[in-house]
């Protein structure tokens, strides 16, 4: 039954293609992901405000391309060609970390070059979107689901990819292995990802049209604040864990990609199994949960002082990352079912806030509170977004639509 709800999803136009191009974006991001910190602040020398500023720097351009990009996409350009465009910038980021050790050269150079590249995600992930609409596929959250934890699967090897590279090669190696991927996925995407028939772009603009008009305000503003709380606590813990690993545990440098490779490796069967529950409980109901996971995740980290601890969390950590992941996305599409690029370009604003804010707030509380601390300031925030979630009932905003369509 459930394999055969997944070959189901391969009669989706380009499920195929893009299932291969999100699995291998998950590897490329995830190959030198946990050791940037440690190149930035041990090879470069930056403190760890520094590094979250350069990496708020790459959210705020971001977050502008991006909002960019929404506006004009939706059933007007074809995304095959930003999402080339996209994947030819971020390939440049990597080298550039090799080219330039001046702090403001790189911090000028990698902020116009990230910002560029930050369409390429959500783009995929809307082509999905619309591809399903062109079915007429009603099980829109599951596939999103199931592409998404093919990006965790990425997760799970970049990591040990990247350890095996790292000791033979070193940073070098990483971050042209990591350009090398992308540029891969470039000509994959070329190669192979179709361009909309005129015929489907008559449908999806019938679609986006006659589905719905405009979402009220309310259910747009108090998740989307939601999820930048959530994000910004992921990205403090994403920038702080390896240097608390390193630095307060004192485990070995490796040890930071063996807990990345499984908190992402838990997170597929995670992802695949809420997607699976998408007819049964609702997008609204896994974000309070989420909530709850999160915090008892940060909790138990922050009290640890073994390393097979902080391998034990990453149960919950899986869990809480699967859920806003996994299901954040639909959450969002489902309020704009007829707005899949706006849709995703919310979420992906919300997540690139969040980056902003946390990589500010995480470097900075790193360097001036101590690394454990982090975990234990996150912990308000969480509470928040589940009082946020609690406050966005979704039977009313559906109320809403639906008076919205009358």
């Amino acid at each position: 039954m459930y394999f055969h709800r997944v070959m189901s999803l391969f009669g989706i136009k380009s499920y195929g293609i893009l299932v291969i191009c999100i699995g291998m974006m998950g590897v490329a991001m995830s190959l030198s992901f946990p050791y940037l910190s440690l190149y930035c602040t041990g090879v470069i020398g930056m403190t760890p405000s520094e590094f979250g500023i350069l990496l708020a720097v790459n959210s705020i351009c971001g977050v502008l391309v991006n909002l960019l990009v929404s506006r004009k996409v939706d059933g007007l350009i074809d995304r095959k060609y930003l999402i080339m465009t996209a994947l030819v910038s971020l390939s440049c980021v990597y080298i550039t970390y090799l080219l330039f050790h001046n702090y403001f050269a790189l911090l000028i150079c990698i902020g116009v070059l990230a910002g560029c590249g930050a369409p390429a995600m959500p783009q995929m992930f809307a082509y999905a979107r619309e591809s399903m609409l062109v079915a007429k596929s009603e099980d829109r959250t599951f596939a999103t689901s199931t592409l998404r934890s093919l990006f965790s699967l990425g997760f799970l090897l970049g990591p040990l990819l990247g350890t095996i590279i790292l000791g033979v090669f070193g940073y070098r190696g990483l971050f042209i292995g990591t350009s090398m991927i992308l540029i891969s996925i470039f000509f994959v995407v070329f190669a192979y990802l179709r361009r909309r028939s005129k015929e489907e772009k008559d449908t999806l603009s019938v679609t986006m049209h006659s589905i719905i008009p405009k979402a009220p305000r309310p259910a747009i503003r108090r998740p989307f604040i939601a999820f930048m709380l959530l994000f910004v606590c992921s990205f403090a813990y994403n920038l702080n864990t390896p240097l608390f690993i390193v630095h307060t545990i004192h485990a070995p440098q490796h040890d930071v990609g063996l807990v990345i490779s499984l908190s992402a490796g838990l997170e597929i069967p995670v992802m695949i199994g809420l997607g699976s529950l998408a007819k049964k409980v609702s997008n609204h109901t896994l974000m309070l949960f989420g909530c709850i996971i999160g915090m008892v995740d940060f909790s138990i980290i922050g009290l640890s002082s073994h390393i097979w601890i902080i391998f034990a969390a990453q149960l919950l950590q899986a869990s809480y990352i699967g859920i806003v992941m996994g299901n954040g996305l639909s959450y969002f599409q489902d309020i704009l079912p007829g707005s899949p690029g706006v849709a995703t370009t919310i979420y992906a604003n919300a997540q690139s806030i969040g980056v902003l804010i946390g990589n500010l707030a995480g470097g900075a509380m790193a360097q001036y509170v101590g690394y454990r601390d982090v975990y234990w300031l996150c912990l308000p925030l969480m509470a928040l977004a589940f009082v946020l979630f609690q406050m966005s009932n979704r039977n009313k905003i559906i109320i809403q639509l639906s008076s919205a369509i009358n």
